[in-house]
Formats: structure tokens, sequence, C-alpha cells
């Protein structure tokens, strides 16, 4: 399998596992890969659900906002803005998630932000970038923005304020691993402020040595979890839509 053949059938995977996790919103948000080192990423078209998928479907958008493969009216020039600018700027990210669960959202709204009150919450621990809210990022000015966020810096995710979460990775398997974790992070955050009982947090030692030894667990990280869930899936060519699985949501 050639290599862009392999990327767009991961993609595909990735937006066929988070429709099953119930962690799609309609046609509002997106996906995206790169091959690395290239100026291009693969996207779905929009007004598609994240269940109608395949490889054939995807879109190849240039960094530029030039259609190279797809249907141009597919084309969502939102998901550009946001997928373009990170691209850009940070060359060791070759996957983007952009999502708007119920529980992101709740914690993009709170001022605290992501707190380090569960393990799948120190993952991110000094590591999370916020962007304020301003309406759509509709037009490339707004790509600035965005840039301030995550310009000269390591961090991987981005909570978008009042609207939801980016989630990035080397590879799908990263975006995937941390959109997990991000999640799980936040409905464990929603339900314990929920509670109204004394919050307990690990002292910042503790959470930075968790959050390294978290990040350096495995030689690829979210490798393993990846395989597992790509073994649910079975894409026999370029035209087939992968047989849909249940997993539980998250």
């Amino acid at each position: 399998m050639d290599e862009i053949t392999s990327l767009k059938n991961n993609l595909t995977i990735a937006y066929q596992a988070l429709a099953s996790m119930k962690l799609d919103n309609m046609t509002y948000t997106h996906l995206s890969a790169r091959l690395p080192g290239k100026d291009s990423f693969y996207i779905y078209p929009f007004g598609f659900l994240y269940s109608e998928v395949t490889p054939s479907s995807l879109l190849h958008v240039s960094l530029s906002g030039d259609v190279l493969e797809g249907k141009k009216e597919e084309y969502n020039p939102t998901g550009y803005a946001l997928h373009s600018a990170i691209y850009k700027s940070r060359p060791d990210i070759n996957a983007i998630f952009h999502l708007h669960t119920t529980a992101g959202v709740s914690v993009s709204a709170m001022e605290c932000g992501l707190l380090p009150i569960s393990q799948f919450a120190l993952h991110f621990y000094n590591r999370v970038s916020y962007q304020g809210y301003d309406s759509l990022v509709l037009d490339p000015d707004k790509q600035e923005e965005i840039l301030k966020s995550i310009m000269g810096k390591d961090n991987k995710t981005i909570i978008l304020r009042n609207h939801g979460t980016v989630t990035c990775g080397s590879n799908i398997q990263e975006a995937f691993f941390f959109t997990h974790h991000l999640e799980e992070a936040c409905k464990v955050q929603c339900l314990a402020l929920n509670s109204r009982e004394k919050l307990i947090m690990p002292n910042p030692v503790v959470c930075e040595k968790s959050c390294q030894q978290l990040l350096s667990f495995e030689k690829s990280l979210g490798e393993r979890d990846w395989k597992a869930i790509s073994r649910q899936f079975s894409i026999k060519d370029k035209n087939s839509i992968p047989y849909p699985f249940k997993l539980k949501a998250i």
C-alpha cells in the first residue's frame, strides 16, 4: 500500500471511529491529515457526516487554499482557515482533529480552563493553548489569531473558548490519542464540578512528572490503541465504505 492510500484509509478510520463514539457534530467539525513535509492536506467534504466518509470522498487541499482533488463546492473555508494556519506554522504537526463535543465546549467556557484533576487531564498539564472566541474563522486574516495561540509552542492541544477543541499530532494515531484523553478529561471535569465537592489536585511537581511519564509510556504515542481501533475496520478499496463498528460512547 502506498503512503497516500494508507493516509487516506487511516483518516477515514478516524472519521468512522469518532462517529461510532458519538463525538461528531453533524457536519460542523472536521479532521484532516497531511503527508509529512507536504504543503497540502486531506479533509472530508463539507456537508458529509463522519459516518459517510470514505477514502475516495476525501478532498485534497493545498495550504494556499486550492482544491487539488475533489469538488470545489464541497470545500469548507472555515475548516481550511483553521487547518492551514496550524500546518503552516507547525511542520511537526501532520494531523488535526477539531470537535464540538458537549464536554469539550463546556470546559472551553470555563474561566479555569482544563484542570489537572484526573489522569486523563494530566496528559495536557501546562501543554494547552487557549484561543478567545471571535465568531467564525471565515477569512485568511483570522489565521493570525490562531497562529498567536500556537506559534513557537510545542503544544498540540488548543481549547477554542466558547467553541470547542483542537487536538493535533505528528500523525493520525497521535491526534486520536489526544482526542480521546481530552474528551475524557473534559467529561470528568464537568462531573466533578457539578458535584460541588472540593476538588483535590496533585501538586505541580507530581503533575509535571505524571505528564512526562504519560507521554513517554510508549515509543510511538497512541500506536497500541490505534492498532486496536483499526482492527475493527475493513477497507477493501478506495470506493468502499469501512464496515462500521460499535464502540461505547466516551
